[in-house]
């Protein structure tokens, strides 16, 4: 009886048929990202029964789901929070933008360079240290309350966290592929691009991850202290009015926001990781 041939064999050796490691790892971020909506809403239907808040004050999920969803004035409702939800997001992706940019370009900088160390890292320390709020009334003061201030404020939340996680990632690249690139004639900027980059992809999306959320929280703070606009002012202005409904609303929306925005990231950072990442060329 002969013995049928042997069908082709994957080069990675891996059975055919399974679901490959991609999509598993979207599922997992899928996921992880269901598990903590879950976790939020039980957090917060929990601590305000454990503490016995007032239900004029603490309002659970479905009195904002009421307020933005089946309410008569719903629609309206919507709108005025998704209208201040657009103007937040809009003002987080310029500090997301400058922050991550800056982050970028000093982190280079400072492996370049001990000197640019020297002079980078204790501004950007200076920077972290001081609360936002005490450095708000001079930001204002030097640029102005329009989209400059909302840069700096929302960009100094970004850059040092982001900053030291992108240098940490460039100096773990391996120093055989360091000397390598030297021997056949590279420079300093030759190693950068070749060797420390790629090495840095994984720190980088992990400096995007953080980012997210910091450049929201540091545009919620610029429209509190800077533009009065955004949520950032429409919650301030909900709490002196006494909406608390509203103020539970717009923070539920910015949250939600922050975890779509953060699983995107996640999302994206698997992808490249995948195609362009050190472990990439060894699939």
């Amino acid at each position: 009886m002969p013995t049928p041939a042997p069908g082709p064999v994957p080069v990675d050796g891996a059975p055919r048929g399974r679901s490959h490691p991609a999509w598993r790892r979207v599922g997992r971020v899928l996921l992880d990202a269901a598990a903590t909506t879950v976790v939020v809403l039980v957090a917060w239907t929990g601590l305000l029964a454990v503490f016995d808040v007032s239900p004029y004050v603490g309002k659970g999920p479905a009195q904002v789901w009421e307020h933005l969803v089946t309410d008569a004035d719903a629609g309206s409702n919507r709108t005025e929070v998704l209208g201040l939800l657009g103007e937040t997001l809009a003002d987080a992706s310029i500090g997301f933008v400058v922050g991550m940019a800056a982050a970028l370009v000093l982190a280079a900088a400072i492996v370049l360079s001990r000197t640019a160390e020297a002079a980078i890292m204790p501004v950007a320390m200076l920077l972290r240290s001081v609360p936002l709020i005490a450095l708000a009334p001079i930001i204002v003061l030097l640029v102005g309350r329009g989209v400059a201030s909302v840069a700096v404020m929302s960009g100094i939340v970004v850059l040092f966290p982001a900053l030291v996680t992108i240098v940490l990632g460039l100096r773990s690249a391996s120093p055989q592929m360091r000397d390598l690139v030297t021997v056949l004639g590279g420079g300093p900027r030759t190693v950068l691009r070749l060797v420390q980059l790629p090495a840095a992809l994984p720190a980088v999306f992990a400096a995007v991850r953080i980012s997210v959320p910091g450049a929201i929280t540091g545009a919620l703070i610029a429209e509190w202290l800077a533009t009065g606009g955004g949520i950032g002012y429409g919650v301030v202005s909900a709490v002196g009015r006494a909406q608390n409904t509203k103020v539970w609303a717009l923070v539920v929306v910015v949250t939600l926001a922050s975890l779509v925005l953060y699983t995107l990231a996640q999302l994206v950072e698997q992808w490249v990781l995948a195609r362009f990442g050190p472990a990439a060329g060894r699939a």
